[in-house]
C-alpha cells in the first residue's frame, strides 16, 4: 500500500487540494490507528522510521480522495501549529519529500475541496493498492476507546470535575490505588455514576500491565507525555484492550475495551504518583 509509484505520487500531488494534514510521529499520531506507533504506521503500510511522518489529506483535482505521506515532519508541524492558531498557511510540500501518495484518507474528514466532485476513492488504475479507509467506530471496541482517552485529554477540566474525590476509598496496600474506581463521565451519558461490575479488578491489572513497562519498554508510543499546566504533565499508556488517561499531579482514568462506554477514575493513593512519574520518564514527548 505505502509504494511510491510514481504516477501514483504524481496523480495526487498534481493539483492537491488540501484539506488537513496531521502527524505520524512516535509522540504524536493518530491513536485512533493504533495503540502505539508502529501499529499506527502499520495502519497505512508505512515503516516505522524514527523521524515520522507528515501526513497530507486532500482531493485532486477530480475530487479523489488521497493521502500524501511526506518525511518533512517540520513543514507539517508549522501548517498544523498556525491553522490551530487561526492563521491561513499554505500547505505545500515539495515533491522531494513525498514518501508516497496513498489512496483514501485514513481519517474521517468532515470538509470537501470546493469546485471540485465529492469526496471519492480514486479508482484503482490510479491507485497502487486499496483505498485507505478511516476505523470503524460506530461499535465500541479499540478504536473509540482510544478516541474517547484522546478526548478526556484535551477536555481534562471538565471529566475532572466530574469526580468527587471524597468517594475514592482511602487505599490501604500497593494495588488500592484502584479502590476509588467507579464510572464518571460529562453529562453525555458516556459513562455510568456506579461503575461497571469488577471495575476494580480491572483496573488494578491495567495498572500492574502499565507498571511491567517499566521493567519491560512496550513498543514505541505506548507511552506518551505532553504539555499540561501548572508544569505537570499529561500522561498517555495504552495497552491490549486499555487506554490510560492522567496528569502527572491528579488522578489518571482508565477505559477498556470491554467495558462500553465506561470510564473508570482512578484515585491517587500511595502508589499512583509514583507510577506516573516513572511512566513520564520513559515516555516519548512531542520536539
Amino acid at each position: 500500500m505505502a509504494g511510491t509509484d510514481e504516477e501514483a505520487v504524481a496523480a495526487a500531488d498534481d493539483a492537491l487540494y488540501v484539506l488537513t494534514a496531521t502527524l505520524l510521529t512516535p509522540a504524536q499520531f493518530p491513536s485512533v490507528l493504533g495503540d502505539d506507533y508502529p501499529e499506527a504506521c502499520a495502519a497505512l503500510g508505512l515503516p516505522p522510521v524514527a523521524d515520522g511522518y507528515g501526513l497530507v489529506l486532500g482531493q485532486d483535482g477530480e475530487g479523489a480522495r488521497w493521502t500524501v505521506v511526506v518525511d518533512d515532519v517540520s513543514l507539517v508541524a508549522v501548517a498544523i501549529a498556525s491553522w490551530d492558531c487561526g492563521m491561513e498557511h499554505d500547505l505545500s510540500p515539495d515533491e522531494r519529500t513525498v514518501v508516497a501518495a496513498l489512496p483514501g484518507w485514513p481519517l474521517a474528514v468532515a470538509v470537501a475541496a470546493p469546485n471540485v466532485p465529492a469526496p471519492h476513492d480514486p479508482g484503482p488504475e490510479a491507485a497502487d493498492g486499496p483505498p485507505l479507509a478511516p476505523p470503524d467506530t460506530d461499535g465500541w471496541g479499540p478504536a473509540q476507546r482510544r478516541l474517547g482517552a484522546d478526548e478526556i485529554a484535551l477536555q481534562w477540566a471538565v471529566w475532572r470535575e466530574q469526580i468527587d474525590d471524597s468517594a475514592f476509598r482511602t487505599p490501604e496496600g500497593p494495588a488500592e490505588a484502584a479502590e476509588g474506581a467507579g464510572g464518571g463521565a460529562p453529562e453525555d451519558g458516556a459513562g455510568q455514576a456506579d461503575g461497571p461490575s469488577g471495575g476494580p479488578s480491572k483496573i488494578r491489572r491495567v495498572l500492574a500491565e502499565a507498571r511491567a513497562y517499566l521493567d519491560s519498554p512496550p513498543p514505541l508510543g505506548r507511552v506518551r507525555s505532553s504539555f499540561a499546566p501548572g508544569g505537570a504533565r499529561t500522561l498517555r499508556a495504552d495497552g491490549p484492550g486499555w487506554s490510560l488517561v492522567a496528569r502527572t499531579d491528579d488522578i489518571a482514568f482508565v477505559l477498556l475495551d470491554d467495558e462500553p462506554g465506561e470510564v473508570l477514575p482512578v484515585g491517587r493513593g500511595p502508589e499512583l504518583p509514583g507510577l506516573l512519574e516513572a511512566l513520564d520518564q520513559m515516555a516519548v514527548r512531542p520536539l
